[in-house]
């Protein structure tokens, strides 16, 4: 396989995984052409045969590259790192790549009641009024204290230079920062320039359908 064959990425319809985002953005990034496609994933479209046979997850985002189908977002953005030339979406020391790789699995797997209760829809949508439950505010601190220790002091970036990470970490502190919940302002100004660049802006723009 070349890396001239055509890339296609398959979201969801209402443009609102953060892992698809985060596929979306690195695509952008790395100035790769592709086709996109949506799935509603509320009428189940992600289990249709032929969608969860190719993806063996049935979960987007999924990449099809030539014949090769690839799930699960930090693995798709990994392999276009390895395959693609250009514009890098990990930092380049092994040992910042590893840190990069923690950050982007414990977003993916952790701050569960933080993620339920600021859901995307508050992020792409409309905020909510409800406050957060403890257990939502033992996540959002959490996050916000891990945010605190690993943003260097005066700096844009975690790593010293943009890497994906910042995309997926702006991500979920702004569940917060656009919800109007108190967080520290270094951390808000973070995520607020996170939004600002162009590979987000184009995710941002897409056209999403209006809620039932």
């Amino acid at each position: 396989m070349t890396c001239t064959t055509k890339l296609h990425l398959t979201v969801d319809a209402q443009y609102c995984s953060p892992y698809a985002m985060s596929v979306y953005v690195a695509l952008q990034e790395k100035q790769l052409p592709f086709t996109l496609s949506t799935l509603n994933l509320d009428s189940g479209a992600n289990h249709a045969p032929a969608y969860a046979l190719s993806s063996l997850t049935a979960r987007v985002p999924a990449l099809q590259h030539g014949d090769f189908v690839l799930s699960e977002s930090s693995a798709i953005t990994e392999y276009l790192e390895e395959l693609f030339p250009g514009p890098a979406l990990y930092p380049q020391s092994a040992q910042a790549r590893g840190r990069a790789r923690q950050i982007q699995a414990w977003l993916r797997s952790d701050l569960l009641p933080l993620r339920e209760e600021r859901d995307t829809l508050v992020v792409f949508y409309r905020p909510v009024a409800h406050p957060l439950s403890d257990a939502a505010q033992r996540a959002a601190h959490k996050l916000l204290r891990v945010a605190e220790q690993i943003l260097p002091p005066g700096s844009d970036t975690l790593f010293g230079e943009w890497s994906i990470v910042d995309v997926d970490l702006a991500l979920m502190l702004n569940r917060l920062r656009l919800n109007g919940d108190p967080m520290p302002q270094r951390l808000a100004d973070y995520a607020a320039l996170q939004w600002q660049r162009p590979s987000v802006q184009a995710w941002l723009g897409l056209s999403r359908p209006a809620l039932s």
